[in-house]
């Protein structure tokens, strides 16, 4: 019996399979759906920081209008058990998806700022979370920030979220550090559970009609895949965090190269969107056969079998690669000289 067991965050998972944060798991009709379709764990939509700070808004634009003047303001104060803005009914949700369901299910806080607000971190905790996901998205278009400020940042905000609960945290980062390895040795050392390579950054594009920044969502695809690839081969045994991958992981090879870099559980968000959550029992069934086909025992046999320390051409990681990259590729006849 081939073993597709994992301990991903300290919680033992059935599989590598991450349904990773989507609209699909904001709903819990999906997220039972994920469940029986073989997902291992679910991390419901992401909580944003300035969701959180609308509610505050909100609430103190409706305890002080008129408190000055009259004094049956008291009168006008929003029913409290009523006033569901984004949190209270993202902590709802969390509450329900726990009961609806036997596999962990994380919570999702994207923020950047460290303040008051990292008390929902401890929300979700009481919620019933099993762990947290930390989704860190910044964009550095400040001029007059530095690389070191902004990574001070992130430490900063991770050490606040993981002093405030008790919960495995997970931080999820985009790949554009300076020394992406250095970084990422300081969120292990801040007391990070794990790491989730890597965010992706959506991009605005130009309506040229209406002379218009608009938004563009573009799904993911396996070519994706090969940065994170490339950064968990290079941390795996070197970090004491768990490395998880997301973005670009559609198919069971990606799966198994995922794990072969070194990867506790591989995420999937755009391959779930675009062909539906029964895509997850046809990814497991091709994991299996794979396996079977292989002699592959268990997920943990071939963790790490690719990553930088266990190849015998590390240099296929560095620099000393790249000419032989650039030289390997042969020019169609017609456009030979």
């Amino acid at each position: 019996m081939i073993d597709l067991s994992v301990r991903y965050l300290g919680l033992p998972l059935s599989s590598p399979l991450v349904a990773s944060s989507s609209p699909l798991t904001g709903r819990l009709d999906e997220v039972r759906r994920m469940e029986d379709a073989g997902a291992a764990a679910v991390v419901l939509p992401s909580l944003f920081e300035e969701q959180i700070e609308l509610e505050s808004h909100h609430l103190d634009h409706h305890l002080s209008h008129g408190a000055e003047s009259y004094s049956e303001a008291i009168s006008y104060f929003p029913d409290l058990g009523r006033y569901s803005l984004g949190p209270e009914a993202y902590m709802e949700h969390l509450r329900r998806a726990k009961a609806a369901v036997g596999i962990p299910v994380l919570a999702s806080l994207n923020g950047i700022s460290p303040g008051g607000w990292t008390r929902y971190a401890r929300l979700m905790e009481e919620a019933g979370a099993d762990a947290l996901e930390l989704n860190v998205y910044y964009m550095a278009t400040d001029l007059d920030r530095t690389s070191a400020e902004i990574e001070l940042m992130y430490l900063e905000l991770a050490r606040a979220v993981k002093a405030s609960v008790r919960i495995p945290v997970a931080i999820k980062i985009g790949h554009a550090f300076t020394a992406a390895a250095h970084f990422v040795r300081r969120l292990d050392e801040s007391g990070a559970d794990a790491l989730v390579l890597f965010n992706r950054f959506y991009q605005p594009d130009f309506d040229l009609e209406r002379l218009e920044v608009v938004p563009s969502l573009t799904l993911s695809h396996s070519s994706e895949l090969l940065v994170r690839l490339h950064w968990v081969a290079v941390l795996y045994g070197r970090v004491r965090a768990d490395l998880a991958v997301t973005g670009g992981v559609h198919t069971a090879v990606d799966v198994l190269k995922a794990m072969m870099a070194g990867a506790r559980v591989a995420m999937m968000t755009s391959a779930l969107l675009e062909h539906g959550v029964g895509h997850l029992a046809r990814v497991r069934a091709d994991l299996l056969d794979w396996m079977e086909a292989h002699e592959y025992e268990s997920i943990r046999q071939m963790q790490g079998s690719m990553s930088l320390r266990s190849v015998p051409d590390p240099g296929a990681f560095e620099r000393a690669n790249y000419l032989r990259v650039l030289g390997s590729y042969v020019l169609p006849a017609a456009r030979r000289p």
